[in-house]
């Protein structure tokens, strides 16, 4: 099986002078290694589980998303450039080196990211994490009610939808908040393997248990290369964990050239300039992201 590899970059944005400078990106996942991609851009590392004051990514999964939004391919001679590479990273440890982890943990994540929004200038919170455990489905599980939280302080905040589709109800939670803006994979009928599992058609669906559509949009999310927890290296990864953070770096595009804009205008926008595939509403959401379209006034 040969799986296909994208190169996500944003030449468009680029020529229009955005890069995402002085926009705070929080990711939540297992962490981040200084790859040269960041230069001296990781703004923050807070280590939920163990406390470590340097940067670090036991297990490469937080890396990779990190550097879909603001990694700026140095190390590639450009070939290989986040959405947004002049934006600052804030990385948060959430998740240990198997790429698991506790809700508990996630919401001390999010609690730290709501104490120090103004500290690091955070404008948007990437979320490439998610559970599929039937007692946190519901609207008013803890997750939920953390990220809603973080929502209602007035940050963005961009959830993957998980990759247990493609059956009815499958978006996994925080995803499943009616306030997020929650993502799903464009591209899903490509075959891919994650995490040793071949995949198609996975990408999480709507409803929610509270009759909600989900997700809102959809992105690329199909052999996405980017940073390694090694120097100068890149690989590639699958899922909508890696759609997620191309809308993440999206929106910081826009809120450098909007920084006016509130958590729901940015929402708005989203949907009046997501491109109509003509699959089903909770397959697409509103449709799939177009950044040229997005910045345009």
């Amino acid at each position: 099986m040969n799986q296909a590899r994208q190169a996500i970059c944003c030449e468009e944005p680029a020529c229009l002078g955005l890069t995402g400078h002085g926009i705070g990106v929080a990711v939540l996942d297992t962490g981040i290694f200084p790859h040269e991609d960041f230069g001296q851009r990781i703004a923050a590392f807070f280590d939920v589980l163990h406390r470590q004051t340097e940067p670090y990514d036991d297990n490469g999964h937080g890396t990779h998303i990190s550097a879909i939004i603001g990694g700026d391919g140095r190390a590639s001679d450009g070939r290989y450039r986040g959405i947004a590479p002049g934006c600052n990273i804030i990385s948060v440890k959430v998740l240990d080196h198997k790429g698991g982890g506790f809700a508990s943990d996630v919401l001390m994540g999010l609690k730290w990211i709501r104490e120090n929004k103004e500290r690091f200038g955070i404008r948007v919170v990437n979320i490439s994490v998610g559970s599929y455990s039937r007692k946190n489905m519901s609207e008013n599980s803890a997750l939920v009610r953390g990220v809603d939280a973080v929502w209602d302080d007035g940050l963005v905040v961009v959830v993957a939808a998980g990759n247990n589709g493609p059956g009815r109800m499958t978006v996994t939670t925080p995803g499943i908040s009616r306030k997020v803006i929650t993502v799903g994979c464009s591209d899903d009928h490509k075959e891919v393997n994650v995490m040793g599992r071949h995949m198609v058609d996975y990408s999480g669906r709507g409803p929610t248990g509270a009759c909600i559509c989900k997700p809102e949009i959809i992105a690329p999310g199909a052999g996405i290369i980017s940073c390694c927890n090694e120097p100068s290296r890149y690989s590639a990864k699958s899922g909508t964990s890696m759609s997620t953070p191309i809308v993440a770096g999206a929106i910081a595009l826009l809120l450098e050239k909007h920084p006016e804009m509130s958590n729901r205008d940015v929402k708005l926008r989203l949907r009046e300039r997501a491109v109509d595939l003509g699959l089903p509403r909770n397959q697409q959401g509103w449709g799939m992201l177009n950044i040229k379209q997005l910045l345009e006034d």
